[in-house]
C-alpha cells in the first residue's frame, strides 16, 4: 500500500481554500481572493503558491488564477471530507450547535489517519451532507447530489424546505436558529415586498416571520 503523503497544515488549508475559490469557475482563484479568504498577505499566498506548485497539487497562469491538479483536488477534497464529517460527529455525537463546530473541526480535519476517518463515516451511519447542508464526499472524493436552489428565486405560493446555507457565520446560524429556520423546517412564502426584496414566510398555521433578502439569498431550499 503506498503512503499517503503528509502536508502541513498550511498548505492543506490552502488547497482547501483554493478548491472552494475555484469550484466550477474557468478562471482559477486568484491571489487576492486567497488572501481574504485566508485572512493572509498577497505575498504570503505567492510564495505558498510556488511551494504547492512545486509539489504538483496546482499550476498558476497569470490572468488564469490558481487551478488545482488533479492530485491537489484529491488532497482538497479528503480535508472537506474529514472537515464535514467531524461536523456531523460534533453535532450529532457530542451535541454541539451547528454554529459552533466550524472551528473545532477545523482542527480536526488535519488529522491523518485514513482508518479514523472511514470508521467515523461508519460509525455516523454513512452521512451525505453536514450540519449545514454541505455534501460530504465519498472514500473516492465523489460529492453526492445537491440542492442549491437560493429561497430568494422562489415565488409567492411556493411551499419549501430548508437544505442548506450559503452563509456560515456563527451570528447568520444563531439567527436562522432563532427562528427556527433549521434544515428540514418547511415553509411558504406568503408574501414579497418589492421595495426591499424581503418576504414573509408562513412557519405553520400561527407562525409567520419577515426575512431579508440577505437570509433569502443566502438560505438554500428545495420545492416540495
Amino acid at each position: 500500500m503506498l503512503q499517503q503523503a503528509i502536508y502541513t497544515y498550511a498548505e492543506e488549508n490552502y488547497l482547501k481554500a483554493i478548491h472552494f475559490l475555484a469550484e466550477g469557475k474557468e478562471k482559477g482563484a486568484s491571489t487576492n481572493e486567497i488572501a481574504a479568504r485566508l485572512n493572509t498577505k498577497a505575498s504570503s499566498v505567492t510564495d505558498m503558491i510556488q511551494r504547492l506548485s512545486d509539489k504538483g497539487l496546482l499550476t498558476y497562469e497569470k490572468y488564469q488564477g490558481v487551478h488545482l491538479t488533479q492530485e491537489g483536488v484529491r488532497v482538497a477534497t479528503r480535508i472537506i471530507r474529514k472537515h464535514r464529517l467531524w461536523e456531523v460527529f460534533l453535532v450529532d455525537k457530542l451535541q454541539f450547535k451547528w454554529d459552533e463546530v466550524h472551528d473545532i473541526a477545523e482542527q480536526l480535519e488535519h488529522i491523518q489517519s485514513p482508518a479514523l476517518t472511514e470508521r467515523l463515516y461508519a460509525f455516523l451511519g454513512y452521512p451525505q451532507y453536514d450540519p449545514h447542508g454541505d455534501p460530504i464526499p465519498d472514500a473516492s472524493g465523489a460529492f453526492p447530489e445537491q440542492n442549491r436552489n437560493q429561497l430568494s428565486d422562489f415565488k409567492v405560493g411556493d411551499r419549501v424546505q430548508v437544505t442548506g446555507v450559503k452563509h456560515t457565520s456563527p451570528d447568520f446560524l444563531q439567527f436562522l436558529e432563532q427562528h427556527h429556520l433549521y434544515l428540514g423546517t418547511e415553509l411558504t412564502i406568503a408574501e414579497l415586498f418589492p421595495y426591499d426584496n424581503s418576504m414573509r414566510l408562513q412557519l405553520g398555521p400561527k407562525k409567520a416571520i419577515n426575512v431579508s433578502q440577505m437570509v433569502s439569498y443566502n438560505l438554500f431550499v428545495k420545492k416540495i
